[in-house]
């Protein structure tokens, strides 16, 4: 038996110096964790995105006395929902918690994150610390100078169509997003990528995109993402609880394209900013024709169907539903803030799983969204 172990003991130690050299030292910590959840937060190291003085939401009166359909009930208590908050008219008119989470419980935005950062791109804009989303890459990231990457634009970040070679495979223990989430550095990561398809043609998502975003932003405005995200947006729209952005190591990067930690009511509150066309009381805190672009579909062909994209604007998901324009955030747990402007409606999900169908597509977020639109067309 002690043979055995040491034996073991050697292959775990050569094992490690091999990681340690080739900077894939982060498998261990994939695979203790196995699979990413909505509590990950103190896994990694984190950044305030400081709140202030706050400002509580309206509440309806008829709050929490709207039933919500057997389908709707069933399905949120299925995925195990921690979270579900439906905003009408400028109030809360439902709530509703699981699992001892609450409404200033901290839960991984996860994806929802990639919409946040593409509000803040309109911000920098609006400051002139970005001269517009035309303006390459280059101009930001050294790394980007040379070659096919040197075409590459800020616009076509956004838009996810970058061309980057990125394995967007969340399963795969060496997929880049798997290393994205649980390396120590997305720099070197993100800016050694090399280019695979023309920038600018074909819809792709990828979780590289928006982390050069984020560089971009941090270079741009000499702070780092969270606090720019503090100071821009999250003061200015009352956020009561402060937020936590995941880091890629001690004082790092924030991992742009996940990893905002926050609750139903003020994760609600990009909701309101982007149906309010970025304008927040009487304060313009996003210019307007910047949020109608970035939620309407950025008509780039989609290499699946061959069609123009009519589900992705610019970082944020699109849709026509039930003859309502819809647009959202989105996080790959079913994490969700849906807006439907015509009807002043703001949908909040969190939670721990989503509902796919046979080819693995998330359906459940047709069922939220018709749901609560027909749950108010009755009424």
């Amino acid at each position: 038996m002690r043979k055995f172990l040491r034996i073991v003991a050697i292959i775990v130690i050569i094992l490690t110096a091999i990681l340690y050299a080739t900077g894939k030292l982060y498998y261990y910590k994939a695979i203790i964790y196995n699979y990413v959840d909505i509590d990950d937060l103190n896994l990694f190291y984190n950044r305030p995105v400081e709140a202030n003085k706050g400002e509580s939401w309206n509440i309806s009166k008829s709050y929490n006395k709207e039933k919500l359909s057997d389908t709707l009930t069933s399905l949120l208590e299925s995925e195990r929902s921690v979270a579900f908050l439906i905003v009408k008219d400028d109030s809360i008119r439902y709530e509703q918690y699981w699992e001892g989470y609450s409404d200033s419980s901290l839960s991984n935005s996860f994806s929802m994150a990639k919409s946040i950062v593409g509000l803040l791109i309109g911000v920098a804009i609006d400051e002139g610390k970005i001269k517009s989303i035309d303006q390459p890459v280059a101009d930001y990231i050294p790394e980007f100078k040379e070659g096919d990457k040197a075409k590459i634009t800020i616009r076509h970040l956004l838009m996810m169509s970058s061309g980057l070679d990125w394995d967007e495979g969340y399963a795969s223990l060496t997929s880049q997003v798997t290393e994205a989430y649980y390396g120590t550095d997305l720099y070197k990561l993100v800016t050694n990528l090399k280019v695979a398809t023309p920038s600018g043609k074909e819809w792709s998502y990828k979780s590289c995109d928006p982390e050069l975003l984020a560089i971009i932003l941090t270079k741009a405005t000499g702070v780092p993402l969270a606090t720019y995200a503090s100071e821009k947006i999250w003061k200015p729209v009352g956020a009561l609880n402060t937020a936590q952005w995941n880091l890629d190591h001690k004082d790092g990067l924030e991992k742009a394209y996940c990893c905002f930690y926050s609750n139903a009511r003020d994760f609600a509150r990009f909701g309101k900013l982007a149906l309010n066309n970025g304008k927040w009381g009487g304060t313009q805190i996003v210019d307007s024709s910047y949020v109608s672009l970035i939620t309407h579909p950025n008509g780039l062909i989609d290499p699946e169907t061959h069609q123009p994209v009519r589900v992705y604007g610019y970082q944020w998901w699109t849709d026509n539903f039930l003859n309502h324009r819809v647009f959202y955030m989105r996080g790959i747990l079913g994490q969700y803030v849906i807006v439907v402007p015509d009807m002043k409606l703001i949908i909040v999900r969190l939670g721990h799983k989503r509902s796919t169908d046979a080819n693995g597509k998330a359906n459940d977020y047709p069922l939220y969204t018709s749901e609560v639109i027909k749950m108010y067309e009755q009424n």
